[in-house]
């Protein structure tokens, strides 16, 4: 074989190994990219939900203070109740979002911070239509309901971030499935 010929299989052989090596690359590249890209959606997510619990999470206790007092101001806890009920909606409209996103350990937490607060929503509803009909009887029993299943609430709502910052922190442990 001529030099010429042995120089020509030199540089294709060359070639074609930098044009591997630029794929590889390339590909590398873009799969961080989207990681980056999928986390930061995913981060979007889970910060809109919380944020819109922290809100929801205020008007329920506003209702639940004005339905602490000895007699209701019945005007003030209906227009507390439908800010609540206002909030409850976007709440839901965020855990959606976060179920869209992912993954299903995300969902799940989200899932079961709902229960929670369908939990202490129904004792507040209940004590809502207790003060209405201007029945007393049931009231320290049901504050003290309210109390415990509110610190129901806080733990899910504790548990949901934890498992938002494991997945942010680890990507690649958490998948759809």
């Amino acid at each position: 074989m001529d030099a010429g010929v042995t120089a020509l299989i030199g540089a294709a052989v060359g070639s074609l190994a930098t044009l591997g090596s630029t794929m590889l690359t390339g590909r590398s590249a873009a799969r961080a990219q989207f990681a980056q890209w999928r986390r930061q959606h995913r981060r979007d997510a889970y910060a809109a939900y919380l944020g819109a619990l922290h809100d929801r999470d205020l008007a329920m206790d506003a209702v639940l203070d004005a339905l602490r007092a000895q007699t209701p101001d019945l005007p003030d806890v209906d227009a507390k109740v439908e800010r609540f009920v206002a909030l409850a909606r976007t709440v839901h409209r965020a855990a959606e979002v976060v179920h869209l996103e992912g993954p299903r350990a995300a969902a799940t937490a989200a899932d079961d911070v709902a229960g929670a607060s369908a939990e202490l929503s129904a004792v507040m509803r209940r004590m809502v239509e207790r003060a209405r009909a201007g029945n007393t009887s049931d009231k320290a029993a049901d504050t003290a309901l309210a109390t415990d299943r509110g610190h129901a609430l806080y733990q899910a709502v504790k548990a949901f971030r934890s498992t938002a910052a494991t997945t942010l922190d680890h990507p690649g442990t958490h998948t759809r499935g």
